[in-house]
């Protein structure tokens, strides 16, 4: 049975965010390791210590989802054509949101599984299960795509 994902935007306020960063990723499998480095940096620099294996495994998730199903083909980007696929964290004092967008207009859906042993289709049993919330909303305007979310409390940083 199929479970659709909640339609949203993460109940934070986009103006109060503390430090952003977002990195283009190519329409390739390849682009999750480089998305978990790009996450590992970032919460480096950042200082966030608390929830990151939970936050680089759900990122991780979240891109290979948006390259398995939201793209036709993983491949090359034409040239001159903006990547298809774009991750972003941003950090207010107590939370982090990833937001991983793509082009597909498509509605994502959770598999309810109960094959454990499966290699493939937990993805976002996984973000649900690690994250604190998520969601996703359609890109406004004439841009075609989504955003595809997931949030996590941090710890007091004093």
């Amino acid at each position: 049975m199929l479970k659709p994902l909640r339609q949203g935007l993460p109940p934070l306020d986009p103006s109060a965010v503390s430090d952003a960063a977002s990195c283009a990723l190519p329409a390739r499998y390849e682009a999750v390791r480089e998305a978990r480095r790009f996450t590992r940096d970032t919460l480096g620099e950042w200082d966030v210590d608390d929830r990151f294996d939970d936050i680089c495994l759900v990122v991780s998730e979240l891109v290979t989802n948006a390259l398995r199903h939201a793209l036709p083909h993983p491949g090359p980007c034409p040239v001159g054509h903006e990547a298809p696929v774009r991750l972003q964290l941003m950090r207010w004092t107590e939370r982090l949101v990833c937001a991983v967008r793509d082009p597909s207009g498509e509605t994502p859906v959770a598999r309810e599984t109960e094959d454990y042993a499966a290699e493939s289709g937990r993805g976002l049993f996984l973000v649900d299960s690690f994250a604190d919330g998520w969601g996703w909303h359609p890109l406004a305007g004439t841009l075609p795509g989504k955003v595809v979310w997931a949030m996590f409390r941090l710890g007091n940083r004093g």
